[in-house]
């Protein structure tokens, strides 16, 4: 008996047509996705696409929640770490995927909707305040404020936002920044150390807070 030849291509999945959207969105951006363009990239007839996804829009969903999946949530699972240190670990595991992705981030801004990985993102931090002792409605603030800092922080690079040309600071006009041509070749130093800085003041602020709870 012969044996059955092998397709030439990979069966279409799910896991495909988000990997390859994914891949599309990190290089070429959100407009880069369509149905007819992913077809291409799959080697497929279009149409055979809407047997997993029926629109562009569920194609970014699934993109968006597979950047959620990539968030550790390990640090809420252990119980002797502290709420602000596991907060702390868990925003930089998140703007790494983001920063890893920052194509997605528009996507991911409007919030978790019906997504499964950035639904059990969001219950793993209202979780972990609440047991931490924090009231229901401040440990949804922390989430939220979370979120805002992060996804800023992932929209755009502050010192990649100078150009490199000294003459753009004239200092009769700008007399604070004489060395601002420099910061775009610092460009991630200057973003991480940023970061770090912001999130550590916030913690400290919601310390502060927390030793003054009820």
């Amino acid at each position: 008996m012969c044996a059955m030849a092998r397709p030439r291509k990979p069966l279409l999945s799910t896991d495909r047509i988000v990997e390859t959207a994914r891949a599309l969105v990190d290089t070429e951006g959100l407009a880069a996705v369509s149905t007819r363009r992913l077809a291409a990239e799959l080697g497929v007839s279009g149409p055979s696409l809407y047997n997993h996804f029926r629109t562009k829009d569920e194609i970014l969903e699934a993109v968006a929640d597979s950047v959620s999946a990539q968030v550790d949530l390990s640090m809420f699972e252990d119980a002797g770490r502290e709420w602000h240190t596991a907060l702390h670990d868990w925003a930089v595991s998140y703007r790494a995927a983001l920063r890893d992705h920052p194509n997605i981030v528009p996507v991911l801004a409007r919030g978790p909707g019906r997504r499964p990985a950035g639904l059990r993102l969001a219950d793993a931090v209202y979780g972990a305040m609440v047991r931490a002792g924090w009231p229901a409605a401040q440990a949804t603030s922390i989430g939220a404020l979370m979120r805002y800092f992060i996804m800023g922080s992932a929209l755009g690079s502050f010192a990649g936002g100078f150009v490199d040309d000294v003459s753009a600071y004239d200092p009769a006009d700008y007399p604070h920044l004489g060395q601002a041509h420099l910061l775009a070749e610092q460009q991630e130093k200057i973003d991480e150390r940023a970061f770090e800085t912001g999130l550590t003041a916030l913690l400290d602020g919601l310390a502060r807070q927390f030793e003054q709870l009820p």
